[in-house]
């Protein structure tokens, strides 16, 4: 199939839709009334089993086993990009020879721009995402809004500037967004927003998202770099080494002055796995410290709209009682 190999669909398939939900969708994925059944906070007719992995969505009338089936039908991923990501999300799936699959690597190209981020700015500032730290992204040309699909693009850049990743998250409030990644996208160049000045701090998240959301919490102080790494590895297997992030790798690469990590990776399992992992992996080192947010099963992202919706909340209580 053309932009994915014999070799990459089959890695792709090998890992099932519960492994997939429950290392990164845990927070929507919850114990159906059937022994042995889940079901999705986000469709509550959509039944999984715990042990086959079978699902059936059945207000759709579909169903499947593998990672691979759920993204594509339930989330409405692009076969290819479905592939790539679970190719690239989940390392240990990935066959070892990489060469033949490397020179099919495809070119790497932005989407077209949409006139304006009129849907983007609607979409990051109803996620709790300030107009302030919107304006500081933008302007550095790491966020923007495409066509045809009007998806919020993050851009992640080489050292000489050039945009090297693309993430695309989908706009619509309808249903779960849209997430996948521009195809040739080098998950070594990360989305990373900059300070305003020189700094020796880096912190980590697992979206970029996240980074804008801790960065308008942080009253919107551009104080360090805060860096997405474009999703984790967290296998819940012991006795499984998990590698630091290539994204980090090349940031730490590049910035040899850095010697302070913040990882402010989701507060579930897999976030916590991951971030207990790289601090063990370069705590020798760096000065390393876990900055999850303060909010059971959820990131930073779900944090700032979450206070967003309270300080709206009382925004209304308060123009209620004056009237």
């Amino acid at each position: 199939m053309p932009g994915v190999s014999k070799e990459q669909i089959a890695a792709a398939k090998k890992m099932t839709a519960i492994e997939f939900l429950r290392r990164y969708r845990s927070a929507d994925l919850v114990k159906s009334s059937a022994r042995g059944e889940f079901e999705l906070r986000s469709h509550d007719s959509f039944k999984i089993n715990g042990e086959s992995s079978v699902w059936h969505w059945k207000s759709r009338g579909i169903g499947g086993k593998s990672a691979l089936d759920y993204l594509v039908h339930v989330e409405q991923c692009g076969f290819v990009e479905a592939v790539r990501m679970l190719c690239d999300e989940v390392p240990g799936y990935i066959p070892v020879a990489h060469e033949e699959v490397e020179q099919k690597r495809p070119e790497f190209s932005l989407p077209p721009a949409a006139r304006n981020n009129a849907r983007v700015v609607a979409y990051l500032c109803g996620r709790g995402i300030s107009p302030v730290v919107l304006s500081y992204c933008v302007d550095r040309g790491l966020v923007y809004e495409s066509l045809p699909y009007h998806n919020c693009v993050f851009i992640g850049k080489d050292e000489n500037g050039t945009a090297r990743y693309a993430a695309l998250r989908g706009t619509y409030g309808q249903g779960r967004p849209f997430k996948a990644e521009t195809p040739g996208s080098d998950k070594r160049y990360g989305f990373c927003i900059p300070p305003l000045h020189p700094s020796t701090t880096v912190a980590v998240f697992e979206a970029a998202i996240d980074a804008m959301a801790e960065m308008t919490l942080s009253d919107n102080t551009a104080d360090k770099y805060r860096l997405s790494l474009g999703g984790i590895y967290a296998p819940k297997e012991e006795n499984v080494e998990i590698k630091t992030p290539v994204a980090l790798v090349e940031f730490l690469r590049q910035h040899p002055d850095v010697d302070t990590i913040q990882l402010c990776m989701d507060n579930d399992e897999p976030g916590r796995h991951a971030a207990l992992a790289i601090a063990r992996n370069l705590g020798g080192k760096y000065k390393v410290s876990l900055c999850l947010p303060q909010i059971e099963g959820g990131d930073y992202a779900d944090l700032a709209k979450q206070i967003k919706q309270a300080r709206c909340a009382c925004t209304r209580h308060r123009t209620e009682l004056a009237r």
